[in-house]
């Protein structure tokens, strides 16, 4: 049973109805991924009051040691110290299963081989396809769990062809962009509780629990580059790949500078590039890693009529609805044409009625339409504006 009394009198809703369980809370068991943070305890504390039994299941991503003390850190370090404290504290089991060697081939990796290759990752939606969904789910149900429950900032609603996946309610804190690969059957299973909520009521709310997370910095974007530099880790991943080359102007073919290696750019990068002296602002308008040259050009190069996407996904039907779509995970939603199929992997291609800026290779486009995700897929090329 839990060690908490009775949930928080400013929690409006009942805690079991967040859970949408198939059958009385009593007779359901919650699986609880639980990275450490106050996010994913608040939805442990949620779970332990709506009268399930709860099981808390913590993938340890990478090396323990090295994350102990650091702020930022997620699944590691301080942070599994964190889940277990809080676990014992609500009363329930909690596991931490060694994922370190599947992280590093999964998602590290594939970051670094993506940087050699002139593109620019997100490996937090690697980590949600892989990892935290495809294997924590395999747990989960192993468990005999009625559903795994986690703390992202979505909605999962019930749409009239089954369970939808939402933008959360509060926009700052909307993580719907890094897990459009779910699959319809995951989203049968997952449970976004925190997802009608705002971060400083969640915060509030755990405190009033007696989390001792409550105040707890959120991490940071990527877990695994401690200090924000990427090309220390794929040095240190890849060190044979990394290689010197040219800084050329992408309209005259002028070679501006030399580079240390494509892994220290990205598509729409200005600053950086050391090449003083220019008539015009230049930017980095693309990066061809095989013969290891950044080109730069003006700002206007940047512009994107369209973005071929690859190893898409959808989730439910494609609605009649016009499309929307972001293309990278801080950008606005922009109007967007879909030409082509969506999802089981299809390749499709999405058209921009104005010439959008900022699309990069590596990168994802995410459709909406309105606040449901509709789905997307990595970007691979895109077409001039």
């Amino acid at each position: 049973m839990s060690a908490i009394a009775s949930a928080p009198a400013s929690l409006a809703v009942d805690p079991a109805a967040l859970f949408d369980l198939p059958r009385p809370a009593g007779e359901c068991r919650i699986v609880v991924a639980m990275s450490g943070g106050v996010d994913s305890s608040m939805v442990a504390a949620l779970a332990s009051r709506s009268g399930a039994e709860v099981i808390g299941v913590t993938l340890q991503l990478y090396d323990y040691g090295a994350a102990t003390g650091r702020k930022g850190a997620c699944c590691a370090g301080d942070d599994i110290r964190d889940a277990r404290t809080v676990a014992d504290r609500l009363g329930f089991a909690h596991y931490v299963f060694d994922h370190e060697s599947a992280f590093r081939e999964e998602v590290v990796e594939t970051f670094a081989d993506d940087y050699l290759a002139g593109r620019t990752p997100i490996p937090c939606i690697r980590c949600n396809m892989g990892p935290k969904f495809t294997d924590l789910l395999d747990m989960a149900r192993e468990l005999g769990a009625d559903c795994l429950a986690t703390g992202h900032y979505v909605r999962r609603l019930e749409g009239p062809a089954g369970p939808e996946l939402h933008r959360a309610l509060d926009p700052a804190r909307d993580q719907s962009y890094f897990l459009y690969a779910t699959t319809d059957e995951q989203l049968d299973y997952l449970r976004f509780p925190l997802g009608g909520l705002p971060k400083a009521e969640v915060r509030q709310i755990a405190a009033e629990f007696g989390l001792a997370v409550a105040a707890k910095p959120d991490s940071q974007d990527i877990c695994f580059v401690p200090d924000g530099d990427y090309a220390k880790i794929v040095r240190s991943v890849r060190p044979e790949g990394v290689r010197a080359g040219s800084i050329v102007h992408a309209t005259s073919g002028e070679v501006l500078g030399q580079h240390a290696g494509v892994i220290h750019f990205t598509v729409g990068q200005r600053r950086g590039l050391e090449i003083g002296g220019q008539a015009e602002p230049l930017y980095v308008v693309s990066l061809d890693a095989e013969r290891a040259e950044v080109r730069v050009g003006p700002k206007r190069l940047l512009a994107v009529g369209a973005a071929r996407l690859i190893e898409t996904n959808r989730i439910g039907p494609l609605p009649d609805a016009p499309l929307t779509a972001k293309v990278r995970s801080l950008a606005r939603p922009v109007p967007v044409v879909l030409d082509g199929p969506l999802g089981a992997g299809a390749a499709t291609t999405i058209r921009f009625p104005q010439p959008e800026c900022g699309v990069a290779p590596g990168q994802a486009a995410v459709l909406y339409a309105g606040d449901r995700v509709v789905g997307g897929g990595w970007i691979e090329a895109t077409e001039p504006g």
